[in-house]
């Protein structure tokens, strides 16, 4: 139990932020932010690891997981270094953890990047197809109480809910996360037919081989056998294996030697687990997007506008290194990075549309008349939005869109501190103008960088206006807002998938200097390959696709008019791991109750073309050959299929050259 003086160090941290969970919540409004209320509570360290270990939430249902990953996350903390800032959940309101023995600096980025978070939640459209109004903290309460309480019951063994719960989290990805999320209706009339076993059904009606042979004549039965056509369902490939399987699944009586009606326990279960899944899901999907925008407006709040103070600096500093210089594929990176290209390139085109439509400016002539230089100075912010609190408030004008006129009054009156907090003074076109992205330092230069092509193609698509007799009139018009308007559009509707595909250009790749590398057969190792925008846009949509994990389709809930279970792999040119999908054939098994089959496409290598190879420095062609696997709860059996048969699975644009068990890691 917490001691008495845990819980005195905890309510003076709280207390201490007071002020700046307030003022930070203030400033996201001012920069056109409109989050989900936020609760803030202060954890210690212990509680800290369990709430990630959770997922966020403070109760969820008794699983060994949660143990495994509580114990992950202590030991990444006392072996690797690793600091656990904040866990935010997607709920209204939301709910912040705050660790008490953070330093404040590090407090404050927490609240900023939070109220970002929260921003998204609320206004991010994934989020919005399982709740606009999520109850996340409520539902999976409810959802730990009830598998609690099947656990608990006498005639239920706790083992079996466990391994039901095993069976059921080895697909929780195998939903369709782009649909919005509803419960499964068991009651509502199946359009499809679902056969079982002729001979089983006149087995259980109990009738004597006289009367069956009157009314179920060998010509019938055989014509139910070979029915070629069968009763296939569904008529379309089905992404949401969990859904399908709680319709239709049965569970294997090992004692009865065949497939039985699920119990309703089993049935609740595997309902609150895809639930579970389709809520969890819009972070997956959006996982760069979000963590890019709550770190750019977290950066944005302490180092731009100062919140963090100037004995807090450095101490953010070296917090946003440790949280942007992680290795390997970093959300927080990738994504910050994508959105400042996002508002850079809305900013530079909104600035050439003005600046092509000065008199004797073209975009042949372009660089050739446009002094760049002065078009920096002339779109700096002015003395009032860039240092208010040296501006005389005397003389500013109440009616400047810019200027909050309530807060120019308070300040007048010496109500409003505005050594402490200059924001105040200005609206969220005030902010813009100060925060406008093409006046920065880093990206003084890009705005003369601007090519031939998007000059040609932003020219040809202007509507004739009234021309400008000089730049300095023409940029006298500029909207300092629009590439924050534009920011907030794309976090409405896109994710990871479609924000890259859109945004990821061959500028952004050379100017962050990403590439792509293989592995390669000949050589058994790595190799740097291209740095090309297409080809490490389709490294990237690996990792994001579908989670980063397999597509697996139902194909057929009647197999060749077996009652059995035919899946699919979209194959994208990486092979699965074959070891690990019988492993999850042997679980689907348990959830349809009858045999299970798996058709994919595997790459084979030439050892006599790998040799070759390896003399050339070149790469082996692999050939690719469609496979079935089959489990019928006992054993399993592979059968190689002609390249026909699985043709369609195979995707036509994309070919992701990695090792498989790095795809999967």
């Amino acid at each position: 139990m917490r001691d008495r003086q845990s819980e005195i160090e905890m309510q003076r941290e709280a207390e201490k932020l007071e002020e700046a969970v307030e003022e930070a919540a203030t400033l996201a409004g001012k920069l056109g932010l409109d989050p989900f209320p936020v609760n803030y509570w202060v954890v210690d360290y212990d509680d800290m690891n369990e709430l990630i270990a959770y997922g966020g939430f403070q109760t969820r249902y008794p699983h060994w997981r949660w143990g495994m990953q509580y114990d992950r996350q202590q030991k990444q903390g006392q072996f690797l270094g690793g600091k656990a800032f904040e866990i935010v959940n997607n709920d209204n309101p939301a709910h912040a953890f705050l660790q008490v023995s953070n330093s404040l600096a590090d407090q404050k980025a927490v609240i900023t990047h939070v109220e970002a978070h929260s921003d998204f939640f609320a206004n991010n459209q994934w989020f919005g197809l399982f709740a606009e109004d999520p109850d996340a903290t409520a539902m999976l309460a409810r959802h730990a109480d009830t598998i609690r309480e099947y656990m608990q019951d006498p005639d239920i063994e706790r083992a079996e809910v466990e391994k039901w719960v095993d069976h059921a989290l080895c697909l929780e990805d195998n939903i369709d996360q782009h649909r919005p999320y509803e419960p499964v209706d068991t009651h509502q009339e199946a359009s499809e037919f679902e056969p079982e076993e002729i001979d089983e059904q006149l087995e259980e009606l109990n009738i004597s081989e006289e009367v069956r042979r009157q009314v179920f004549d060998d010509e019938w039965l055989d014509a139910q056998a070979d029915d070629e056509e069968g009763a296939s369902f569904p008529a379309e490939p089905e992404p949401d294996i969990l859904a399908f399987l709680r319709k239709h699944g049965r569970q294997y009586d090992a004692e009865a030697g065949k497939a039985v009606e699920m119990e309703e326990w089993q049935r609740e279960v595997l309902e609150i687990l895809r639930a579970e899944a389709y809520y969890f899901a819009p972070q997956k999907m959006t996982k760069v997007m979000n963590e890019g925008w709550a770190s750019y407006w977290e950066s944005l709040m302490m180092a731009d506008e100062n919140f963090a103070g100037a004995d807090e600096f450095l101490t953010y500093a070296d917090h946003m290194s440790q949280v942007l210089g992680s290795p390997g594929l970093n959300p927080y990176k990738l994504g910050l990075e994508l959105w400042q290209y996002v508002e850079n390139t809305t900013n530079r085109r909104h600035v050439v549309e003005h600046l092509l439509r000065v008199e004797g400016v073209t975009w042949r002539n372009f660089h050739d008349i446009v002094d760049f230089e002065a078009v920096q100075d002339l779109l700096e912010p002015d003395d009032l939005v860039a240092a208010p609190t040296e501006f005389d408030l005397s003389t500013v004008d109440p009616d400047d869109p810019r200027v909050d006129a309530e807060a120019l009054e308070a300040a007048r009156a010496g109500e409003l501190d505005l050594e402490a907090y200059p924001w105040k003074l200005l609206t969220y076109e005030g902010l813009a103008e100060r925060h406008y992205s093409l006046t920065k330092p880093q990206n003084r230069g890009f705005l003369s960088r601007v090519g031939q092509e998007e000059l040609e193609r932003v020219s040809r698509y202007m509507f004739e206006r009234d021309r400008y007799e000089g730049i300095e009139e023409a940029l006298a018009e500029v909207d300092y807002t629009v590439g924050w308007d534009r920011m907030r559009e794309v976090r409405e509707s896109h994710n990871d998938v479609t924000f890259l595909d859109e945004f990821l250009s061959q500028e952004f790749v050379d100017e962050h200097d990403y590439f792509t590398y293989e592995y390669m057969h000949a050589s058994d190792d790595y190799r740097a390959t291209s740095t090309d925008a297409a080809d490490v846009k389709k490294k990237l949509m690996l990792q994001f696709t579908n989670f980063g994990k397999p597509t697996i389709v139902v194909a057929d809930g009647n197999y060749d008019n077996r009652n059995e279970l035919l899946l699919e792999h979209q194959y994208n040119g990486v092979a699965l791991d074959i070891e690990q999908a019988k492993d999850t054939l042997e679980r689907v098994f348990e959830l349809w109750g009858r045999p299970v089959n798996l058709r994919t496409v595997v790459k084979r290598y030439d050892e006599h073309d790998v040799e070759v190879a390896r003399r050339r420095d070149s790469e082996p062609t692999p050939e690719e050959k469609g496979l079935e696997i089959r489990y019928d709860g006992m054993d399993f059996s592979e059968e190689e299929l002609d390249r026909e048969t699985v043709e369609h699975l195979a995707a036509t644009d994309v070919d992701y050259d990695t090792k498989p068990e790095e795809w999967l890691a």
